[in-house]
């Protein structure tokens, strides 16, 4: 049986459309964001997407190579990143990188997006569904710990769903803590030391440390939420915070070779719960809980259905 494409048949010899980082950003709403992807893992854990393990290939001078891809009914992604930290000498970014969203009935291509503005957005877009489905309501007081890229896009995100919300930042030291929250212009974004305030609903982790960032007795009613570490050597969470928690993970199967912080503290992966049975099994948000973020192609191509529907909307 002939299964016709989504995508219109006079557009076959189209050239893909090109976006550049600002034109992805403009693309990818976070609301819009947080709704595909809620979606997206619920069809991912039923097999309804594929997502292989990613292919690290070496590149000159310490860099990576990684091959990225996954498929669905409707369409098909593939995200090339070359992560080469050599590049800060150079004063260029360490990271490069582009998602090809292609047809998955004819193949063909139909866009090309900023790889690093993909993973910066979704990423921020699946800590706000996992405040969305563990905790129950919105947040009312959240702490950053890091004031890198990432941080930047999370704070972005708040901003846009939260807007009310207070963000305490949480800096290598004072002065970068300081310049991160200056550079906001916003009264509701300011400093904060080494002790966590009470009020502290949300605390996000976006470092590379190798050791642990934060590891504070589990809290009722307080979500945290590890991004920064993607490798088993990293460790921002510690096993005080975590073998307190209940525990999440975006990408069960993938945290168990890359969530160091999980890893090192020993938790029991048979009580690691996803992200889709959240989404299906409301749990009391009194109780503590972490939810360990560590990505999939999966959550690149839902942010690709989002920037697709805007393309067609004409945004």
């Amino acid at each position: 049986m002939l299964i016709s494409s989504p995508f219109a048949a006079d557009a076959v010899l189209a050239a893909p459309t090109v976006c550049d980082p600002a034109r992805t950003a403009s693309l990818l709403d976070f609301h819009g964001l947080v709704d595909e992807l809620a979606r997206v893992a619920l069809d991912y854990d039923a097999g309804r997407i594929v997502s292989p393990e990613r292919l690290v290939v070496p590149l000159g001078d310490g860099g990576v190579m990684l091959s990225m891809p996954a498929a669905a009914h409707d369409i098909g992604i593939h995200k090339l990143v070359n992560v080469q930290p050599a590049n800060a000498r150079l004063g260029l970014p360490t990271i490069h990188g582009i998602v090809t969203v292609c047809d998955s009935i004819t193949g063909r291509p139909l866009c090309l997006l900023d790889g690093p503005e993909v993973t910066g957005r979704r990423t921020a877009a699946v800590s706000l569904l996992a405040i969305r489905v563990l905790r129950g309501r919105a947040p009312e007081d959240v702490l950053l710990i890091g004031t890198g890229i990432q941080a930047r896009h999370h704070l972005k995100a708040l901003r846009a769903v939260y807007p009310h919300c207070r963000i305490r930042v949480r800096g290598q030291d004072a002065t970068a803590s300081e310049a991160f929250c200056t550079a906001t212009g916003s009264d509701l974004v300011s400093p904060c030391g080494r002790e966590t305030p009470e009020a502290v609903d949300v605390v996000i982790t976006l470092t590379t440390s190798t050791m642990p960032v934060y590891d504070e007795p589990a809290r009722a009613g307080r979500l945290v939420i590890g991004v920064g570490a993607f490798k088993p050597e990293m460790a921002e969470l510690g096993g005080t915070t975590l073998l307190g928690s209940d525990v999440y993970a975006d990408d069960p199967a993938g945290a168990r070779h890359e969530a160091g912080d999980l890893l090192r503290a020993g938790v029991d992966w048979n009580h690691v719960r996803s992200l889709a049975t959240a989404l299906r099994q409301p749990r009391d948000p009194a109780r503590p809980a972490v939810f360990k973020s560590v990505g999939t192609a999966a959550w690149d191509l839902a942010a690709a259905r989002v920037a697709m529907s805007a393309l067609a909307a004409g945004r």
